[in-house]
């Protein structure tokens, strides 16, 4: 990093920015609704992967969406460390 740029870390991200993890298309059979919560899972915080979650649930995605082999979002991040607040999200989510 160049000494003029000032790191920062913990920048809240606006819901402009947020909603762009809505625009992202698979390249392969994923589910569109499954790759987008998977690119949102990898690029944001937990809270601002749960102010996600409303903006992906009023445009219409589904949140039980699978793959293939029958994997919903959270079979897919299930075994990863730090999973676990996002899981209860979605959760919380469907009800």
């Amino acid at each position: 990093m160049r000494k003029d740029k000032k790191q920062v870390i913990g920048e809240e991200i606006g819901d402009e920015s947020i909603k762009l993890f809505l625009l992202p298309e698979p390249a392969d059979d994923t589910p569109p609704s499954l790759h987008k919560l998977i690119k949102a899972y990898r690029g944001l915080r937990i809270d601002d992967f749960e102010r996600f979650i409303g903006f992906f649930v009023a445009a219409g995605y589904d949140l039980g969406a699978r793959n293939v082999k029958g994997q919903d979002f959270i079979d897919l991040i299930a075994d990863q460390h730090q999973a676990r607040p996002y899981i209860e999200v979605i959760e919380a989510a469907r009800g």
